[in-house]
């Protein structure tokens, strides 16, 4: 097959442009327009979380009364203060609290919410009001607005095979990359190389033949730095063997060996708890809190934790009380946390949930999740959060 019947055979009727899942589509960024070393870990629960079961209100006897069959007994909560504790499956992450290296953010949500999985995801991704749709994600804004004159591709890391909203801006995107040596060898087949070292200029006068060229260019030069620069570090603590503990043990393999990267996006999904929610989310937070407590160890042992802010979040949480089928349906506030070695405030960092003063039967939201994210903007990755989120927020003090 001829490239240019290639690149012709990839394009829809419709004028859009398909792009096979190795080459999600991404601008340059470069290590001369970094501001420092520090580096931003956000990590997706998706499916919706159940925050009250995540972090327990055993204080409340109406935590209790609303969910007489799945509520975690007091006795095996791992106690933080006298209202709230972590359920048992988190124990991992008690060393990581008393450390001093967790906060707790309770009630984080948003005005009006929404309780589809897929419009309040993209209300998260893309740190919109609920009456408002946009295409670029928070991330993708962030890039564009402060990397325009990069050369390099890595500056945001989704390790996974596609890219998410979050990480998409309308002149530079993130890209995704779950496996070093699998896009390496992919971008080295001999089809591939002879579509990158053959462009013809009709070719690169065509917007979307030039666009495939450019980015497969990029895909190729990105793909040989990103695993000659990773191989050069083996990570030697242990991970669980999990899904999970797999990405973040390439988060810690990609920011110790030096990766020119400041941003990087895994996920577990899982928390759609219908039905028979104890097991179910318990596994899932046992998941989560083993690979974090490992990736948190191992930066600490590395010298990296404090150069390193993670950020946990689902689309929304659940309803206060329990349904007819041993779980919870979707609801709207929910717990934020944040991990690091320099945290302003660790530890919980505001009151409990209100489970009394409810909106039909839903928790009020005392935090936006805005604030959450231009505090990482404005004193993480030190930029200006108004032009990132099309307004201003105050952010929080905990960074």
């Amino acid at each position: 097959m001829k490239r240019r019947d290639f690149l012709r055979n990839s394009t829809l009727a419709s004028g859009a442009f398909l792009i096979p899942a190795f080459l999600k589509p991404f601008e340059a960024l470069a290590k001369d327009a970094l501001t420092g070393h520090k580096n931003l870990v956000i990590i997706q629960l998706s499916g919706g979380n159940d925050g009250l079961n995540t972090i327990v209100p055993f204080g409340s006897d109406v935590y209790y009364q609303k969910r007489k069959t799945i509520a975690i007994p007091n006795t095996e909560i791992i106690k933080l203060n006298d209202m709230q504790g972590l359920n048992p499956n988190l124990a991992a992450l008690q060393e990581i609290y008393d450390q001093g290296w967790m906060s707790i953010i309770n009630s984080v949500g948003y005005p009006n919410p929404d309780r589809s999985h897929f419009r309040s995801m993209d209300i998260w991704q893309t740190a919109s009001d609920a009456n408002e749709f946009l295409s670029t994600g928070w991330i993708g804004r962030y890039l564009d607005s402060n990397c325009q004159s990069c050369q390099n591709p890595y500056t945001a890391i989704e390790v996974d095979d596609t890219l998410s909203l979050a990480m998409k801006g309308q002149k530079m995107k993130g890209i995704a990359v779950q496996d070093p040596n699998k896009l390496f060898q992919t971008t080295r087949e001999p089809f591939f190389k002879d579509l990158v070292n053959g462009p013809t200029d009709d070719h690169l006068h065509e917007d979307n033949l030039g666009y495939l060229y450019k980015t497969m260019i990029e895909t190729y030069s990105s793909a040989d730095y990103i695993q000659k620069t990773s191989k050069t570090y083996n990570v030697v603590a242990p991970y669980p063997s999990t899904g999970l503990g797999n990405q973040l043990k390439s988060v810690s393999k990609f920011i110790n060996s030096g990766l020119d990267t400041r941003i990087y996006y895994v996920s577990l999904g899982g928390f759609d708890t219908h039905v028979g929610q104890q097991n179910q989310q318990g596994r899932q937070l046992k998941i989560y809190a083993d690979a974090v407590a490992a990736f948190v160890k191992d930066l600490k042992q590395t010298s990296k934790l404090d150069d390193t802010m993670i950020m946990t979040f689902s689309e929304f949480g659940r309803r206060v009380e329990q349904n007819a089928s041993n779980g919870t349906d979707h609801g709207t506030a929910n717990n934020v946390f944040l991990f690091g070695g320099k945290l302003a405030k660790a530890g919980i960092y505001n009151d409990a949930p209100d489970l009394q003063n409810l909106e039909n039967g839903d928790l009020k939201y005392k935090v936006d999740f805005r604030d959450v994210y231009a505090t990482l903007l404005n004193k993480w990755l030190e930029v200006d959060n108004g032009s990132i989120l099309n307004k201003n927020f105050a952010g929080l003090d905990l960074v």
